[in-house]
């Protein structure tokens, strides 16, 4: 009987063992849980990476190419026989679906929004809208404002 009393009080022991430690990791995965939780929430503070300059490069790049590229396009497209203002058109069109997919490449998304093509005096015409950039931390919206001859 003694026996049997001594292995009844062991196997209370490594029952009592067995449950301190299933404790003490279901405590341990609570507070990893937590502290995960706190990272998530300190980050959310941050409104953008500072040291992320794409949005600006790229509105510099496009804004730079805009002018020279529709020129260049809307003349193709009146030696194929467009009127201007349509031939205009078609090279700001064709001009936003390229640099909508460079935007992809680096990363950004890149819009022109309300471009309106206005014929100045029979020879040269004005394109005026908005630029949109943005990535996952930052946007910018500019004015564009240009004269093509054409």
């Amino acid at each position: 009987m003694m026996q049997y009393s001594k292995r009844i009080a062991k196997d209370e022991q490594r029952d009592t063992a067995q449950m301190l430690l299933a404790t003490g990791i279901v405590l341990l995965m609570s507070l990893l849980s937590m502290a995960i939780f706190a990272v998530k929430i300190a980050g959310m503070t941050i409104p953008y990476d500072i040291s992320s300059d794409a949005v600006i490069v790229t509105t510099h790049d496009v804004i730079d190419v805009m002018p020279g590229l529709t020129q260049y396009r809307t003349e193709e497209w009146i030696d194929g026989g467009l009127d201007r203002i349509e031939a205009c058109q078609y090279a700001v069109q064709s001009m936003h679906d390229d640099i909508l997919h460079h935007g992809e490449i680096r990363g950004v998304e890149v819009k022109l929004i309300g471009i309106s093509i206005t014929d100045i005096d029979g020879q040269s015409m004005r394109v005026t809208g908005e630029l949109g950039i943005s990535d996952g931390d930052s946007m910018f919206t500019t004015q564009v404002n240009y004269t093509i001859i054409a």
